[in-house]
């Protein structure tokens, strides 16, 4: 068995055609045909059953790409190892991160590490919680900044970088807007704006409300930042926010308020897989993370 083999079964398994997959491949239909026939021989079973002219895998077929995709992963992060064991300062790292995270947090870290690291290469992809969690334990991603950081999970250790308070947002002619501080019950009559279901924040939003005594309701739903803040600031509604996505500033037409009690905080972290270990690249900016937010916190 050889690897080519199971890239080809792998590309032919994704395109469900052999003519796509070889033009994809940049090699000839036969080469690929052959190479798969082989490997169906030297396992003793199909792979693969026709459909007219596209292919579809068997039953075994589909059991076999698990394994082979897994099995590749491996191979593929064996060699990242031996590639920046030469030069650590080397690579690419694939990182995740949330959109309550992508406006102030994730760009000051990353510029500042390009200062000290030029030659190592970043992969970004922002996710839902749930997503980067996944992606993480899968090896789609080598690490992800997180918050609530996740603490329970065999699979993932993590890091906590700092601890921040969840605060209340309202149109600036809302009737709250001059409270220096509230109590979250004070908002139990309004009309709130949160993320869908499934998104962290509209689930810590919920147990803060829940906490307080009251179920929330929600008139409307916005899939990222930008929109909730939007929606608050035309005076649809209210809601509930980590401090660090109002960076520096508070959105025009809206008033961010303290709330007192309950006392709703979030950790932010970083995660990283607890089943193997980090490439030379990804510890270097493991631990620079962890330093960066360590020297901030003895600043502030």
């Amino acid at each position: 068995m050889e690897l080519r083999q199971l890239r080809y079964f792998m590309e032919v398994a994704a395109r469900e055609h052999v003519s796509e997959a070889a033009i994809h491949l940049h090699v000839a239909q036969s080469a690929i045909s052959r190479q798969i026939a082989n490997l169906e021989a030297e396992l003793g079973v199909a792979l693969f059953e026709r459909e007219g002219r596209n292919v579809k895998l068997t039953q075994i077929g589909k059991v076999f790409l698990t394994h082979t995709k897994a099995a590749m992963k491996a191979i593929d992060h064996a060699k990242k190892q031996i590639d920046e064991h030469l030069d650590p300062e080397r690579g690419s790292i694939r990182i995740g991160f949330p959109t309550s995270l992508a406006s102030h947090l994730l760009p000051t870290v990353l510029s500042e590490f390009k200062k000290k690291y030029p030659n190592i290469a970043f992969q970004l992809r922002q996710g839902s919680y749930n997503f980067l969690v996944d992606a993480v334990k899968k090896r789609e991603l080598d690490l992800a900044f997180l918050g609530p950081v996740l603490t329970n999970d065999p699979e993932i250790d993590g890091s906590i970088l700092f601890t921040e308070d969840i605060a209340a947002l309202v149109p600036s002619t809302h009737r709250l807007a001059e409270r220096k501080s509230l109590h979250l019950r004070d908002m139990r009559n309004e009309e709130f704006v949160l993320f869908p279901e499934g998104f962290i924040l509209r689930k810590i939003a919920m147990d803060g409300c829940k906490q307080a005594g009251f179920t929330p309701r929600i008139s409307s739903e916005g899939e990222d930042l930008d929109a909730i803040k939007g929606l608050v600031s035309a005076g649809i509604g209210v809601t509930l926010l980590p401090e660090s996505v109002f960076s520096e500033t508070t959105p025009r037409f809206t008033k961010k308020i303290t709330i007192e009690n309950p006392h709703l905080r979030r950790t932010v972290g970083i995660i990283k897989p607890a089943t193997r270990n980090l490439a030379p690249s990804e510890q270097v900016f493991y631990r620079f993370v962890q330093e960066f937010f360590s020297v901030l916190e003895r600043f502030q």
